[in-house]
């Protein structure tokens, strides 16, 4: 291939190329609705919960750093004093973040124990809450307050 017909080759390209959005509309994603949605912490717990209400109890035990330096990574443990057969699920909420839901996750016997360790992202100083759902319907939690030097979220 010669240098000439390379060139044009790679101006017929780049014409192609600025065009076509034209052509099928455009590359840019559209949401649907109003976007992202900020929701309080009682509504995201509403949601994820189908409208049961937590209470404090002494069987979740969660374990986060009182002061994290970096608002991105925070770890977060969370165990439950139950059989592993009586616990649904763990849910993560932190109360000041667009929205509070962080994370779920959903145990089966084969987990073993009811112990869910994860890192998540806190915008900056607030609690955090560790929700047990429970096979019974019920939903136990426990809450820590976490002071964020350097926020996560922006």
């Amino acid at each position: 291939m010669n240098r000439r017909k390379f060139l044009k080759t790679v101006a017929i390209s780049g014409a192609v190329v600025a065009v076509s959005p034209a052509l099928t509309g455009s590359f840019k994603a559209e949401a649907k609705g109003e976007g992202l949605k900020k929701r309080t912490l009682e509504e995201a717990m509403k949601d994820i919960l189908k409208g049961k209400k937590p209470v404090e109890s002494e069987k979740v035990k969660l374990i986060a750093p009182s002061i994290a330096e970096n608002g991105a990574v925070v770890p977060i443990k969370v165990s439950v004093v139950e059989p592993i057969e009586n616990v649904k699920a763990i849910h993560i909420f932190a109360e000041k973040n667009p929205d509070p839901w962080t994370v779920s996750a959903h145990l089966t016997p084969q987990n073993g124990k009811p112990y869910f360790a994860t890192r998540i992202r806190l915008a900056k100083t607030m609690n955090v809450y560790a929700v047990a759902e429970l096979s019974d319907g019920s939903a136990i939690m426990a809450k820590k307050a976490v002071k964020v030097t350097i926020g996560g979220c922006g």
